[in-house]
């Protein structure tokens, strides 16, 4: 099978590599979009991430030049229009559980970072700076932890949490009878939201998920609590969050994706003037920390995400089931 690879960075290439036999692949940097379809000759396939767009246009121009399936090297499919996909006869794979734990390692990372602020101390001590003022973190002993959406990387977080001491309190569509037996009890959303001192969000982006943090819902949180993102920019509404960080209700905040990441993240931007004012406000807070969706960056998950991207695809070729079908 051919197959044409977009937003491929270094280390696509390395994995891809390394455990493809069977197909040929073309690496473009670029993302598909309706500007970049036309860049596809003589392939039987697509391989995205998460910020290539593959909207009803996009779809009809690649069922149009012969692309059968659309592989997705990632868990979410909330920038492909499955109607399309449908009406077009082309298939749609995905990647669900890559590694739970490189995520759930990465809100925990951010979490510490934030609270014990070890980002501030490297760079202080690094310019002879020994001072440990305004470096004062909280204990996560005893705190409570409101985790929202129990899937497979939602549910490590959570058991990780309570390895730390927390409490923790859940929300999601369908209750977890694992997690429950482990002691981490399911809430209403509004509950959740009101009691916990940290809240991370483990959800899919969906219509009913869009902007779930927004202004009403920053409303309902303590005063000074810490809220972690590390699954879609489009939970948060980032204008609103920005409003509740000035006025002190927010008192951290980790986000490794981010609304309008797509012209950012992924890209060396050092040498180039940032135009999004928005995300330049957020990192202009003391206590905010802004990572590029890094967390699924680890060996463990690259290497689940290329041998089970190529799994789907030597199966459609194989008019296999496709397990993974979205």
């Amino acid at each position: 099978m051919k197959i044409a690879f977009f937003s491929t960075q270094p280390y696509d290439r390395d994995y891809f590599v390394r455990y493809n036999k069977h197909h040929t692949i073309t690496f473009f940097e670029a993302q598909l979009n309706e500007q970049t379809v036309n860049v596809i000759q003589d392939c039987d396939a697509v391989c995205c991430f998460v910020n290539d767009r593959l909207q009803a246009t996009v779809i009809r121009s690649l069922a149009a030049i012969g692309i059968k399936i659309i592989a997705l090297r990632c868990a979410g499919f909330n920038n492909v229009d499955l109607v399309a996909a449908k009406e077009n006869g082309v298939a749609v794979v995905r990647v669900p559980a890559y590694s739970p734990h490189a995520v759930a390692e990465h809100a925990v990372a951010m979490i510490l970072t934030l609270n014990r602020k070890t980002h501030k101390a490297y760079n202080r001590v690094r310019e002879g700076n020994f001072s440990l003022q305004r470096l004062t973190g909280f204990d996560l002993y005893g705190k409570t932890v409101g985790v929202i959406g129990t899937g497979k990387i939602g549910g490590c977080f959570a058991q990780i949490m309570q390895g730390f001491g927390c409490k923790v309190l859940a929300f999601d569509v369908a209750a977890d009878a694992d997690l429950e037996k482990k002691g981490i009890r399911y809430v209403l959303l509004t509950e959740l939201l009101r009691q916990s001192d940290i809240i991370s969000l483990h959800c899919p982006l969906t219509d009913q998920t869009k902007q779930l943090v927004n202004k009403t819902s920053l409303e309902m949180m303590k005063d000074g609590v810490m809220l972690i993102n590390t699954s879609r920019g489009g939970l948060i509404d980032t204008k609103a969050t920005i409003g509740a960080l000035k006025q002190g209700k927010l008192g951290y905040l980790g986000i490794d994706v981010y609304e309008q990441e797509e012209m950012l993240f992924f890209h060396d931007l050092s040498e180039n003037i940032i135009e999004d004012e928005v995300i330049m406000r957020l990192m202009s807070f003391p206590n905010v920390l802004v990572t590029a969706h890094q967390g699924f960056l680890t060996n463990e998950a690259l290497t689940q995400i290329a041998v089970v991207t190529l799994q789907n695809l030597e199966d459609f070729e194989k008019k296999k089931l496709l397990e993974n079908a979205v």
